[in-house]
């Protein structure tokens, strides 16, 4: 499937609200499980998606339509990433991520780009030139790939508890 404003702006509307059903209310456990050391717990996966909002997917949509491929994006801070919520109750880290992802939607129709925009190329630190096409598209893989992962790792705090249902359950089993 290739990007398309009208197929992939439903997507990005819908994180925060999955998000928030899954964390809200829910005991500190889930909210700082983890899948090892140094993984990411579903609390600090919300703060990069938090991170990202402020400093990656429309600020790079917009350094792209002023510089182009001339100049590369700033890097993406994974670190401050995981940081950028501490400190914050989850309540008030899924309200933060609601407001931000709203008015980057809000930000990306106001620019008012259309399917002659998404060929339009900026230059990646790492990846050298890309599109705006696969930014965009990026960020509604990433959002899913986070859902996931949260999923994933809540899951699997039950791995050893499934008992031979383990079989049964491919999130559980590490493959």
């Amino acid at each position: 499937m290739e990007y398309q404003f009208d197929t992939a702006i439903p997507v990005l509307e819908r994180t925060p609200r999955v998000l928030s059903a899954l964390l809200s209310g829910l005991p500190d456990p889930w909210l700082k499980a983890s899948e090892g050391p140094n993984k990411w717990t579903p609390r600090e996966i919300l703060s990069h998606l938090i991170h990202g909002e402020q400093t990656d997917w429309i600020p790079r949509v917009e350094h792209l339509l002023q510089h182009g491929d001339r100049v590369a994006f700033p890097p993406f801070d994974q670190e401050a990433s995981v940081r950028a919520g501490e400190g914050e109750a989850v309540p008030a880290l899924l309200e933060r991520f609601q407001s931000l992802r709203q008015a980057s939607l809000a930000r990306l129709r106001e620019l008012g780009l259309g399917a002659s925009d998404l060929s339009r190329t900026g230059r990646h630190p790492e990846f050298g030139v890309v599109t705006l096409s696969q930014h965009l598209s990026t960020w509604v893989a990433h959002d899913l790939g986070h859902i996931s992962q949260v999923v994933r790792v809540m899951s699997r705090q039950y791995r050893s508890a499934v008992g031979p249902w383990i079989a049964y359950l491919s999130l559980l089993r590490s493959e």
